[in-house]
């Protein structure tokens, strides 16, 4: 048995995985991540992601990585809701925006990332024991070459719905799994089918198959269009069994899928994606017990598509920073416990959503359908468009935060202020910075005192909606001054919002001498 050391072991080179080991290397922490798969994965999970997690790659930088991959970051104008369309064209400005990159594709470039920044990916190695205390965590690891032992501060698991970390942590994960299983192809367009210009299919010795949702006394089926000559095809059928996500899915098995649900012999063109999954609503009862955590599908499942990946990487990024600082000896009591109050907070609100979905596509008597119905027309106004879409994005999310003086930036993600002086590289180096919007040098000195930690940015905008706003590595806002706020509250906020994010100051201003402390 041969021991090595890392500071952070991550198990699972998923998304979340990938994100948090590029984020922790970007703090200077050294993780090392497992995965049981031998090889990069082929079969996209999802062809794109959205929500804040696009903005917060802008802000470190890498989205032109991302879009230069697949096709530039646009307002997601349509999107599938409880089985109903979703249609945010007729907003100015949609709170929603995707970037469609099939998951293995966004895996890979993660992967790139990782090893750019002098990161291990370990592909072909499993997780089959963890050890803890006080000193750290000891993970037996079985790999091509046998079996082996790792030794780090902590571990994560990033190992999905089936988590072996949360399992061998004592985590327990309730919640439910609905009988409904959704089979999912993309596939060309084939012999026989003509795609009719408002999206309809003709098919020959059928007639039309309507675009969009079809709701039969056997499931769900729908159909729409990515590009020219390319169909995705869904179905939904209840089973009386659970079925395993990871097993291969046969162009076979979803055309006797569509037959059942639609009662048509839909041809079926070549496969470019195939899959197949189970809708489950499950939070993790702790997201942290001791040097053991989890993230993304391990801490979390929603049982509605297009929001696991935006939550996922958002753990990683809200994780990244607080084991950095814990690493580093720098961390203030009760940082890294705040990872589990703010994600499980985020991850109940968007189980909200999620769950209200599995009730609208579930029910299937006259008062189900009178209640799409409403549904549907009530999204024709404009603010409920407007709140959806945020919720859809993860953009109504805000972490309960000590809020003196009641501003509604606190614990919400940093929006974008259209600086004339920008604040990227603090962001790009996963470090705080106190943005000074009205050349409060009253602020900036009380900064100053964490100057080794917190960067400081006098900037102007145009309407500024703050003083001064303390931002977290994690573009998150953990304290605002008010527009003209007296220094009597604001100073005494922003020191105890210093202290609580970023821990005592290393250096103590004497306002009578004008001198600096060090300590």
């Amino acid at each position: 048995m041969r021991v090595t050391s890392a500071d952070v072991i991550i198990a699972g080179a998923g998304p979340t995985g990938l994100m948090l080991a590029a984020e922790l290397l970007a703090a200077g922490v050294r993780p090392v991540v497992l995965e049981r798969s031998p090889v990069l994965r082929t079969v996209p999970k999802a062809n794109g992601f959205s929500g804040q997690i696009l903005q917060l790659l802008s802000y470190r930088g890498l989205l032109d990585r991302f879009e230069s991959a697949g096709a530039a970051v646009a307002p997601a104008a349509a999107f599938p809701f409880g089985g109903l369309q979703v249609d945010l064209s007729p907003l100015p400005d949609p709170p929603l925006r995707a970037l469609h990159l099939a998951q293995p594709r966004l895996e890979q470039l993660l992967d790139e990332l990782v090893r750019e920044r002098g990161g291990e990916v370990r592909r072909g190695h499993t997780v089959t024991g963890i050890e803890q205390d006080d000193a750290g965590a000891t993970v037996a690891v079985s790999g091509p070459d046998g079996r082996y032992q790792l030794t780090a501060h902590y571990v994560v698991g990033c190992d999905g719905a089936r988590s072996k970390v949360r399992e061998l942590a004592g985590i327990s994960f309730p919640g439910i799994t609905y009988p409904e299983v959704n089979r999912l192809g993309q596939v060309t367009v084939a012999a026989g089918v003509t795609m009719l210009d408002n999206g309809d299919l003709d098919v020959v010795g059928h007639g039309v198959v309507p675009a969009g949702f079809t709701r039969t006394e056997r499931g769900v089926f729908a159909v729409g269009s990515l590009a020219a000559g390319m169909l995705m095809v869904q179905t939904t059928e209840d089973t009386a069994t659970e079925t395993d996500d990871n097993e291969p899915m046969t162009l076979a098995e979803l055309s006797d899928s569509i037959r059942r649900v639609l009662g048509v012999d839909l041809p079926l063109g070549d496969p470019i994606r195939l899959s197949r999954y189970q809708f489950q609503a499950r939070r993790a009862e702790s997201f942290r017990t001791g040097r053991i955590l989890v993230a993304g599908d391990a801490a979390h499942t929603f049982p509605a598509t297009g929001v696991g990946l935006n939550a996922g990487m958002l753990d990683a990024v809200n994780l990244a920073w607080k084991l950095a600082a814990d690493i580093d000896g720098r961390a203030p009591d009760g940082l890294l416990d705040s990872y589990h109050a703010e994600r499980s907070f985020a991850a109940a609100r968007t189980m909200v959503h999620t769950q209200a979905q599995a009730a609208l596509r579930r029910g299937d008597d006259p008062a189900a359908e009178a209640l799409r119905t409403l549904f549907q027309e009530l999204l024709t106004d404009a603010p409920a468009l407007q709140r959806l879409g945020s919720m859809i994005a993860g953009a109504d999310i805000r972490y309960p935060l000590q809020n003196p003086n009641g501003h509604n930036m606190i614990g919400a993600f940093l929006p974008d202020l259209r600086l004339h002086t920008g604040i990227t590289q603090s962001l790009h180096d996963v470090r705080p910075v106190l943005l000074d919007l009205a050349d409060r040098a009253d602020l900036r000195e009380i900064a100053e005192q964490w100057g080794d930690r917190v960067d400081i940015r006098t900037v102007a905008t145009d309407d500024r909606p703050a003083d001064a706003v303390l931002i977290r590595p994690d573009a998150h806002i953990a304290w605002a001054a008010t527009v003209g706020e007296s220094p009597a509250t604001a100073e005494p906020g922003l020191r105890e919002a210093l202290i609580t994010w970023f821990g005592a100051p290393t250096r103590v201003t004497v306002p009578s001498a004008g001198n600096t402390v060090s300590d």
